[in-house]
This record gives structure tokens, sequence and C-alpha cells, in this order.
């Protein structure tokens, strides 16, 4: 690795569609650990280190720093790298990368994501004051703070914060002069990239409101906010990133949600996602993924067909709470009533009369509802 790139990792194919991830000040490619693999398994994925940081040269940067400065070692390391136009994801400062790139060099982007990130980081002031710091004292007393400023009480990555503690101090000065220097909010309007804002629904350091900020000034741009979340979201709650970022870059879980909101109806996905939690997130992407993404978009069968099969399946395994779900999607997927109750009937011979009972008794309710 020369002096005069960013150190950085390869994942995935070399012919799938790249994608680069940018990490937050004081940490190193290792922020992606839990979401990069599995991203490369549909892209060519190429995670980065900030100077300093990580494997990456110290002298890539100096005093007085500025964002478009990484920006243009990101450009570079692309360039080496044979990328013309990619997908971009950042955390934080290497979210603030992504937004410069979008409105500098918006041929460069195919899509971005910010993540726990913002347009402006308070002004100036804080963040010379940092840097003064760093360059007097070094790292030490960020060392101690780190857990508290990156994630929700009780969660730790010892490697994130071992990382900023092995951080060159003054290309860590000079990407605080980069922070203290950004200020995109009056040019937010200009990016055309498809753009997707990530909160962490508990981060202090660029809280909610600065994503909503970006949400509302870039046209067209989506916001999702992750619960139990802090400022290194791709460390915390890994699966619900994931879900956002696929959703975002069109991948199987991008398909699946819109095919299930086809057949379920928004109310109902609206309803989904609004309840997920940390610990339903995993199980929500694997549904999007592979029921709606894989099976329900299989051209084979009709969305009759599967709603017919899907009913007599749930009959015959006693889910009613599920059937009642698929009765109204059948009803989206054009089956009327009659044919609804033919599908229960044919389920009375195979599954057995109880069942079916219970499965009429479902339908009618939902169907009085639907009326």
């Amino acid at each position: 690795m020369t002096e005069t790139l960013l150190n950085h990792r390869a994942e995935g194919a070399t012919s799938a569609p790249p994608l680069l991830l940018g990490p937050s000040l004081g940490t190193s490619y290792a922020l992606w650990d839990k979401v990069a693999p599995e991203l490369s398994v549909t892209h060519r994925v190429i995670r980065w280190d900030l100077p300093g940081h990580g494997g990456s040269a110290p002298g890539l940067i100096g005093p007085g720093a500025t964002v478009g400065d990484l920006a243009g070692l990101v450009l570079a390391l692309a360039d080496s790298l044979g990328i013309e136009r990619f997908g971009y994801a950042g955390v934080s400062l290497g979210g603030a990368v992504g937004l410069h790139l979008a409105v500098h060099h918006p041929e460069r982007l195919a899509s971005l994501a910010v993540i726990c990130s913002s347009a402006h980081f308070g002004g100036a002031r804080p963040w010379a004051e940092r840097a003064a710091l760093v360059r007097r004292e070094g790292l030490a007393s960020l060392v101690a703070s780190a857990g508290a400023r990156w994630f929700t009480e009780g969660f730790t990555v010892p490697e994130l914060v071992a990382d900023q503690g092995a951080a060159d101090p003054a290309a860590y000065a000079a990407c605080c002069d980069a922070l203290a220097a950004f200020d995109l909010r009056d040019r937010l309007p200009e990016i055309s990239a498809r753009t997707l804002l990530v909160a962490g629904r508990e981060d202090a350091a660029t809280p909610p409101a600065q994503l909503r900020e970006i949400a509302d000034a870039v046209p067209g741009a989506a916001l999702v906010e992750i619960p139990g979340a802090a400022h290194l979201a791709p460390a915390e709650r890994p699966e619900a990133v994931l879900t956002a970022l696929r959703a975002h870059l069109g991948g199987d879980a991008g398909r699946g949600t819109e095919v299930r909101r086809e057949v379920l109806g928004d109310a109902h996905v609206d309803r989904a996602q609004a309840r997920q939690t940390p610990f339903t997130a995993r199980f929500q992407d694997f549904i999007s993924r592979y029921a709606w993404g894989e099976i329900w978009t299989d051209p084979t069968l009709t969305r009759r067909e599967r709603s017919m099969i899907t009913m007599t399946a749930l009959v015959a395994h006693g889910h009613y709470d599920e059937l009642a779900m698929h009765v109204r999607a059948a009803r989206h997927n054009g089956l009327t009533p009659e044919e609804i109750g033919a599908v229960l009937l044919q389920s009375a011979v195979y599954c057995g009369v109880p069942a079916a009972n219970s499965a009429f008794a479902t339908a009618q309710r939902v169907l009085a509802e639907e009326d």
C-alpha cells in the first residue's frame, strides 16, 4: 500500500456494483465489520480508513484540512481501483464526505447514504478546541469518553475504542479542522443522488433532528430512525442498518419491501416497521429478503396462485392470525370472496373440518371488515 492512497479493504466480486463505506472520526474501517460482509454478497464493498486512522498514513492530510480534501482522497482511491461511479455510505465524518461528493462530484455517485451525520457539526469553535487539545495532550482524554459519546449505556465495542487511542494525534486534529469548517446546509437542495438518511434515535452527537434537516432539504430523500442506536449505529445495531441499506441499494430486501407493500398493503407494512425493535430487526430483514424478495417475486406462479397456496398452508398449521392477514392479501391479489371460500372448502377436505371451521370464521370476519 502506497502512502498516497487511503488504506482500505475490498470485499465482494469485482464485477458487482461498487459501494464505498466511510468511517467516523476516531474509528477505522472495523466500524463496518458487522455490515460490510453482508453487503458484499451483492456489492463490491470498499471500506477505507481516515488519514492517521487504522492503516492510513497520517501525512495524507495536515492542519487546516477540509472535508473536500478527504473527498479528494476517496476519489483517488476509487480511481486507483478503476471505479468510476459508485454507491456511497458514510458515518459521521464519513457521511460528511458523502455529502461533499454529492454536491461537488454528482457524476461519481450512484446513491448516497448518510448515517449518524450532519450537514454542519455545531460550528467551528468546539472542533477548534478539540483539535488544540489533541495537538497539546494527545488522545487519552477522548479515549476515556469514547464509549459514552459513541454508544448507548451499557454497550461498547472495545476494538473501536482502541482505534481512537491508536489514531495519530496530528491527523486526528486535522480531521477536527475539517469538521470545524464544514457546512453544506445551503447546498443540500442541489443533491441529485438517491439519498438515504439514517439516524440513531439515542445519538447525542448528531441527533435525529440534524438528519431530518438534510432529509427535508434533499429532493426525494428518505429518513430512517433506528431505536436503541447512538452515534455508531453500524456497530451497535448492524441488522437495522443492513435492512435500511439493502432497501436503499435496491437488493432483495428493497424489492421485497416493495412487493410486501403491494400484497399486504401500506398500512400493514407501516405498522410492522413501526413495531420493529433491535431484537426483531434481523427477522424483518429476513422476511423482506427471503419471503418477499425471492419467493413472492418468482414469476413461475401468479400472486393469485400464491395467495391460494399460502392460505391453505396457514389453515393446515392453524396460523389464523397470519391467515387473516393473507385473506386481506388475497383480496389485494384479485381473489373474490367466493374464490377465497372455495380455497377454504378445499382445505376442509385435506386439512380437516375443525381447521377449516376456524378458517371460515377468520375469513368471514376479515371480509366483513373489508366490506
